[in-house]
């Protein structure tokens, strides 16, 4: 296969798809994704069966368990892949919704109109869910979308791009403005983030080293995020219920996700107490723990197995079973370590102090902030959006999960009544 002739063809074929998406009404593309829910619904055992031959391939192939774990679909992730389509269907469509609106002295009206970004070339590894999630966002928001998937679940995707295509010519909608590339050849990905003539935006989802390697090469905008270097901040007026559930959850309800904690801050004034208690949990549930001076004594005078932290485990994104902890003086020197070692992504105050859950809302620096909240919260479907695209960590053109408004833009708008500038 000639590489580079086959990804500028996907190219050439999103850009014209992606006018006919940008006409398209919200009535075609709802049904689309209703088309696609059902698809997916009554074609669940062709779906795991595909997503069986991956995963064969993947432990054959030796992969880490936390990519083990994000490839594995089951009854449940296929039923909460139709759902997700089915719920942005039902969320209201941003394209063409006008804002602002002024009347300026010269008679003029100014305002803002929402539209698509155009093509949007999607990279990701091992989640399948991404493919139907992605596909349903971009349409929704009126984009054409290419879609690099991981060899690793080069099947699976293969087939739930098959309900795609279906559901979208049902609904008199271009199949070409949803394609999954079909090559596991790395020289795709070099492509797609090289054809600034077919593609607006990159997005990439997967672990550091691939999102810096699109990063640094490509020739198209990217909105991307590189690690998820989550916190737990427990200040001295927390509530021990609340910080116990919370700082648990955040940690322990799944290790390989982004929105995962991997570091937890408590105050000193109320470390005595309240480590040894999450401290017997995580130990019961296998979690490792590496500590500063001040944890690891508490710690290890509760009789709870606990190694020296390094600043390199205060950095690090573990995407396992392992969490670093730090005991700090208060709020000042909680936010001081977060912005010196968050990825900027999600962190979460626990206190039943206004002002000072006001004060880390302001000044802690990241996509997601949040108050008496398991950092897990932070992806699109609980946010309400539906589903998101991916998570950014820039400031720039989106900030957080990135669902339908994320996946548009917005131009000026002029209305006249036959004003002429003097």
């Amino acid at each position: 296969m000639d590489i580079t002739h086959y990804m500028q063809t996907l190219g050439r074929n999103a850009r014209i798809a992606s006018r006919a998406m940008a006409a398209s009404s919200t009535a075609a593309k709802d049904q689309a994704l209703r088309n696609i829910a059902a698809l997916i619904r009554s074609k669940e055992a062709d779906l795991l069966a595909a997503n069986a031959r991956d995963l064969a391939q993947a432990r054959e192939e030796g992969l880490e368990p936390a990519m083990i774990d994000r490839l594995t679909l089951s009854a449940k992730t296929v039923e909460a892949m139709a759902a997700g389509l089915e719920q942005i269907a039902s969320l209201p469509d941003p394209v063409g919704e006008i804002t602002g609106l002024k009347r300026r002295p010269s008679g003029i009206s100014v305002g803002k109109m929402r539209v698509p970004l155009g093509v949007i070339g999607i990279i990701y590894e091992a989640r399948p869910n991404v493919t139907a999630d992605a596909a349903g966002l971009c349409l929704k928001s009126g984009n054409a979308a290419i879609l690099r998937g991981g060899r690793e679940a080069l099947h699976c995707n293969q087939a739930i791009a098959a309900c795609v295509r279906e559901g979208l010519v049902a609904a008199g909608l271009p199949e070409q403005a949803i394609q999954v590339v079909e090559t596991t050849d790395r020289a795709a990905v070099g492509a797609l983030i090289t054809m600034p003539e077919f593609v607006d935006v990159i997005v990439p989802r997967g672990g550091k080293s691939l999102i810096a390697r699109i990063t640094e090469d490509a020739r198209v905008p990217v909105i991307k995020h590189l690690d998820g270097n989550c916190h737990v901040y427990v200040d001295d007026s927390a509530d021990p219920e609340k910080a116990l559930r919370i700082a648990d959850n955040a940690k322990t309800q799944r290790y390989g996700t982004c929105n995962t904690t991997e570091t937890l801050l408590v105050a000193q004034s109320v470390a005595r107490e309240f480590l040894p208690a999450i401290g017997r949990i995580y130990a019961d549930k296998g979690v490792e723990m590496r500590g500063c001076e001040k944890s690891c004594a508490i710690l290890a005078a509760a009789k709870i197995a606990v190694s020296a932290a390094t600043t390199e485990d205060y950095a690090t994104e573990f995407l396992a079973p392992i969490i670093a902890i730090r005991v700090v003086a208060g709020l000042d020197e909680a936010i001081a370590h977060i912005d010196e070692y968050s990825s900027r992504h999600t962190e979460a105050i626990i206190t039943e102090n206004h002002s000072r859950a006001m004060r880390f809302l302001r000044e802690v620096d990241s996509s997601s902030v949040m108050i008496n909240a398991s950092t897990r919260f932070a992806d699109g479907f609980e946010y309400g959006l539906g589903a998101e695209i991916g998570i950014s960590t820039d400031k720039l053109h989106a900030r957080g999960p990135v669902g339908l408004e994320g996946l548009t833009s917005e131009k000026w708008v002029v209305f006249g009544n036959g004003e002429v500038r003097s």
